[in-house]
């Protein structure tokens, strides 16, 4: 570096792929100095939990995204493999940077690496902050009188309401300062997140990873979606969710950007008697605040139930029903229109998940752990906090869990929330020609309607695998047995 020039701050970049209220990249412009955004690959890093397949191929196209971002703004995105400190290290001695900036993440692994950076980079006399970029509170600033933290989910809602309102939002920079050399940055398909085979075509019609497809699908939820959150959530045939967990999760828009554009648009919901609407969406982003508390607080819940006594729940680790569960081939249509969507979307309406989920754990008594890797893998939304909370809840064994009585039955939730079978027959062609009174329940069909829809059970669309009926009382005893 010239020996005037001012010492560039590197901004690590990971689970916070935008320029919008990115707090990390605030307080490296803030310096007045150049500014070098980094990518650092290092899945090994990650645990137990390195992103699956799904989340890979997300990765890819938002990190293209970015760095076309940051070029707008006179920068560009320096990406490079290995260990996360090594390579800082690195950058620093290309650059003669004093100092690096990150957004926190919450993930067990995430936190050791990241104290174990900080620690080092300082003892060399390195500026080294990390900031909340990705919640609205930090886990540990929402605690009961006992200062202990919340696991039951109203409790600790109703404590975070009570809590001052954040910061507005900062936009994004107008410009960024480029340091006088560009260090070196590997290119983007090195790091090999694109599948080798292309099965990912059902991803891209569904998606637009990105910032800017982020504030397109905020946008339209706003106008379009919000001001019947409430009665359409629920409803998987329905465009009425925000689709923005894997935005959020990628960090491609700010959960206090959310909660600040809904709040600005609750005024004018109550004049048209919406509120109600836009305050039970704020509430979902509050699931997504208690997920990131528990694992915080409780880390071991991504490995092992919270509720120690279900380490000894008898599961049945059949092969062949996880195999038929996963494919979409269980013979209950709900059940498989919802892993058919999971497998060609990398989503799955969230409704939808609680029936399939309550169906492995339940129905089939397999080990809640085996439905949360195969999300993991599968879910373009894949976050290691919400799985853990989504699946514990399921099973039972976590924090603000349902009873181990609440068995969903799959007809039932079907007929309810989908009664005319529209997503049924989006994803089950093969039963389209079913009337919707049979619809749900194909089994129950007279031979002379399936004859007409051209059902061949067995043949054209699996038998059951279980009698729901029966599959209730054997996991009802099971969990009487712990």
């Amino acid at each position: 570096m010239p020996q005037n020039s001012p010492a560039p701050s590197l901004v690590w970049f990971r689970q916070d792929l935008r320029l919008d209220d990115n707090p990390a990249l605030t307080a490296a412009v803030e310096r007045g100095c150049p500014v070098i955004p980094v990518f650092i690959w290092a899945p090994q890093e990650e645990g137990a939990w390195p992103p699956g397949a799904a989340s890979r191929w997300w990765l890819h196209q938002s990190l293209q995204r970015l760095d076309g971002d940051l070029r707008d703004k006179g920068a560009r995105l320096v990406i490079r493999e290995g260990p996360s400190l090594g390579q800082l290290q690195k950058l620093i001695d290309e650059t003669g940077a004093d100092a690096v900036f990150w957004n926190r993440r919450y993930e067990p692994a995430a936190i050791a690496r990241d104290t174990d950076a900080k620690k080092e980079l300082r003892t060399h006399g390195l500026v080294a902050e990390s900031f909340n970029g990705n919640l609205l509170f930090e886990p540990w600033e929402v605690a009961t009188r006992e200062k202990k933290p919340f696991q039951v989910f109203t409790a600790f809602w109703r404590a975070v309401l009570s809590l001052p309102e954040r910061e507005d939002p900062v936009a994004a920079p107008t410009s960024l300062r480029a340091p006088k050399t560009w260090p070196a940055s590997i290119p983007l398909d090195t790091l090999r997140l694109e599948p080798r085979i292309d099965w990912a075509s059902g991803l891209r019609e569904a998606w637009q990873p990105g910032a800017a497809g982020a504030n397109q699908r905020f946008e339209q939820f706003l106008n379009q979606a919000a001001s019947r959150y409430k009665i359409t959530r629920d409803l998987p045939a329905e465009p009425g969710t925000s689709r923005l967990s894997p935005h959020l999760h990628f960090g491609e828009i700010s959960p206090r950007r959310i909660w600040h554009d809904v709040q600005g648009w609750l005024p004018l919901a109550r004049r048209t008697g919406a509120a109600e609407h836009g305050e039970t969406f704020l509430k979902e982003l509050g699931w997504r605040e208690f997920a990131h508390h528990l694992l915080f607080h409780f880390p071991h819940t991504a490995e092992r139930p919270l509720r120690s006594r279900f380490e000894q729940f008898p599961a049945d680790n059949n092969r062949q029903y996880l195999t038929a569960w996963q494919r979409g081939q269980t013979g209950y249509p709900i059940v498989d229109a919802g892993m058919r969507e999971l497998w060609h979307t990398g989503w799955m309406h969230n409704r939808v998940r609680m029936i399939v989920a309550s169906f492995l754990v339940k129905d089939l008594l397999a080990p809640w752990s085996s439905g949360a890797k195969w999300f993991w893998d599968t879910l373009v939304d894949a976050d290691l906090a919400n799985n853990t909370l989504g699946w514990q809840w399921s099973a039972g064994c976590g924090a603000d869990a349902a009873p181990f009585f609440r068995i969903f039955n799959p007809v039932t939730q079907s007929r309810k929330f989908d009664p005319h079978g529209v997503y049924l027959r989006r994803w089950l062609p093969e039963l389209a020609s079913l009337p919707d009174k049979w619809l749900h329940e194909p089994w129950q069909a007279p031979a002379n309607v399936l004859q007409l829809a051209d059902v061949v059970p067995g043949r054209t669309y699996p038998d059951r695998i279980v009698d729901h009926d029966v599959a209730r009382k054997r996991a009802l005893e099971a969990f009487k047995s712990i």
